[in-house]
C-alpha cells in the first residue's frame, strides 16, 4: 500500500495502482483520451502526462505504477504546456468537421481541448487521406476523425475477441482499420457497435438512419409503428441529463407519440413469445434426443443477438445447428406486427413501417438479413439506437424533462 503525494495531497493506494487512478482517488482530475479503465493502458496519446519529482521526463500517468514516496504534480506550467502541445497536435491532423459530427458535445477530444484553452489550432498543413467505409448496415469509420488512442483495437480484440481492426503502417500514414484498407463488410466484424461505444471522437459511429424515420412519419399512407427495448427506458435519460440508469419509461412513450409514431409498443412483448418459442423447440429436440433417440443438436443456444449469431458464423460455424432456429424478439415484433397487427387494423404489410429502438448497432445488421422477410416484406424496416431517438427528440424541440409519464 504505497503513500505518495500528489498536488500536496497524501493518499495511500493498493499495489499496482497507476498516477492515473491514484490521481483520480485523491479527487484530482487528469486529462486522458487513450486509457480505459481495466482495459486498456498504452500511454499512446500523451494527453494524462504528469511531473514526478526526480523523474528525467514526464511520464504518462495511465502507465506509471504509483511508488512509495512519489511526490506527484499534475498542474505544473511545464505539464500545462505539454498537455496542450499534445492536443494541438492531435488537432492538426484530425478532421473535426464539429459543426456537423454527431458527437459534438459528447465528444472527448472537443472536451479535453475545451478544459485546456485551446482556442485556435497551433499548427496547419497536410492531413492524412480521409477514408469512409459505410460498408455495413450497422456502423461508419471516418479515418479522419480518429486519432489513434487504440480504444477500438483493444475492445474489439481483447473484450469481443474479434480483432476485425488493428493499427497499420507507422508515423504519418498510420491507420485503424481492417487489414489492406478493407471495408467493414469483407472482413469478420460482427457489427456489434462496442468500437462506437468506446471511440472518443466519431471515428467509429452508427449508421444513421433518422431521415429514413422521418420520412416514414411524413408519409401518410404510412402506419409507423415503434417498439423499444427494455434497455432504452434506463439510457435514453442520459442524452437529456440524467444519471446513468434513471428510468424515464413514461417520459420516453409521451416523446415517441409527439414525434409521430402511430403505435408504441414494448419488446417485451415479443420476448414473451420467444421464450415460449425457445423452450417449446426445446422440449421439442429433448424429446427426439431422449424420446426417439434422435440425433439432434445439443445443447440450444438462443438466436436472440445478432451479434453472437454473426461471431459464431465466422468462428464456430460447427456449432451453428446448436442455435435456435428462432426469432429474436426483435424480428419476432415485425413479423408480428406486418401480419397479426396489419390485419387487426386493416393494413397491408408494406404499409406497416416498423421502427425499433435498440441497444446494440448489430440489430441494424440484424433488420437486413436476407431470411428476415417471412411476412413478405422485411420485417423490421429501420433501427435506431439510444443516441439515435435521443437526437431525433432534440430535433423536434421536444422538451424531454419536463414531458409528462405516460403509458405504451
Amino acid at each position: 500500500m504505497p503513500t505518495l503525494t500528489i498536488d500536496n495531497r497524501k493518499i495511500e493506494v493498493a499495489d499496482g495502482t497507476t498516477l492515473l487512478d491514484a490521481a483520480r482517488q485523491a479527487g484530482v482530475h487528469v486529462p486522458s483520451l487513450c486509457y480505459l479503465k481495466d482495459v486498456q493502458a498504452v500511454g499512446s496519446c500523451r494527453v494524462c502526462i504528469v511531473e514526478v519529482e526526480g523523474a528525467k521526463t514526464l511520464v504518462a500517468s495511465c502507465v506509471t505504477p504509483a511508488g512509495e514516496g512519489m511526490k506527484v504534480h499534475t498542474n505544473t506550467p511545464k505539464v500545462r504546456e505539454a498537455r496542450r502541445t499534445v492536443v494541438d497536435l492531435i488537432l492538426s491532423d484530425h478532421e473535426g468537421d464539429c459543426q456537423t459530427c454527431d458527437r459534438s458535445g459528447d465528444c472527448e477530444l472537443q472536451s479535453v481541448a475545451r478544459d485546456l484553452g485551446i482556442r485556435e489550432i497551433a499548427w496547419s498543413g497536410a492531413k492524412s487521406k480521409r477514408m469512409t467505409d459505410a460498408s455495413t448496415p450497422a456502423l461508419v469509420r471516418d479515418t479522419a476523425k480518429c486519432i489513434l488512442c487504440r480504444r477500438c483495437v483493444t475492445v474489439c480484440g481483447q473484450t469481443q475477441g474479434v480483432a476485425a481492426i488493428f493499427p497499420q503502417r507507422r508515423g504519418f500514414q498510420s491507420v485503424i482499420g481492417p487489414a489492406f484498407a478493407s471495408n467493414l463488410s469483407d472482413v469478420v466484424c460482427v457489427q456489434c457497435g462496442q468500437c462506437a461505444a468506446v471511440c472518443p471522437v466519431g471515428a467509429i459511429s452508427e449508421h444513421d438512419q433518422i431521415a429514413e424515420v422521418w420520412a416514414a412519419l411524413d408519409d401518410p399512407k404510412k402506419t409507423v409503428v415503434v417498439q423499444t427495448a427494455p434497455a432504452i427506458r434506463a439510457a435514453l435519460g442520459e442524452c437529456f441529463g440524467y444519471p446513468p440508469g434513471t428510468l424515464v419509461t413514461g417520459k420516453m412513450v409521451t416523446a415517441l407519440r409527439n414525434l409521430g409514431f402511430d403505435r408504441v409498443f414494448d419488446t417485451n412483448f415479443t420476448a414473451d413469445l420467444t421464450i415460449m418459442e425457445e423452450g417449446t423447440e426445446l422440449l421439442t429436440r429433448l424429446k427426439k434426443a431422449l424420446v426417439d433417440k434422435a440425433p439432434v443438436a445439443l445443447p440450444m443456444f438462443t438466436s436472440c443477438s445478432p451479434g453472437w449469431i454473426r461471431y459464431a458464423e465466422h468462428f464456430y460455424p460447427d456449432i451453428l445447428p446448436n442455435i435456435s432456429t428462432c426469432k429474436s424478439p426483435q424480428q419476432m415484433f415485425g413479423a408480428v406486427a406486418k401480419t397479426y397487427f396489419a390485419e387487426k387494423i386493416g393494413k397491408r404489410p408494406e404499409d406497416i413501417f416498423v421502427v425499433s429502438v435498440m441497444p446494440c448497432t448489430a440489430k441494424k445488421y440484424e433488420s437486413q438479413r436476407p431470411e428476415m422477410n417471412s411476412s413478405g416484406v422485411r420485417d423490421v424496416d429501420v433501427v435506431l439506437t439510444t443516441r439515435e431517438l435521443g437526437r431525433m427528440i432534440q430535433m423536434a424541440g421536444i422538451d424531454f424533462r419536463n414531458l409528462p409519464d405516460e403509458k405504451m
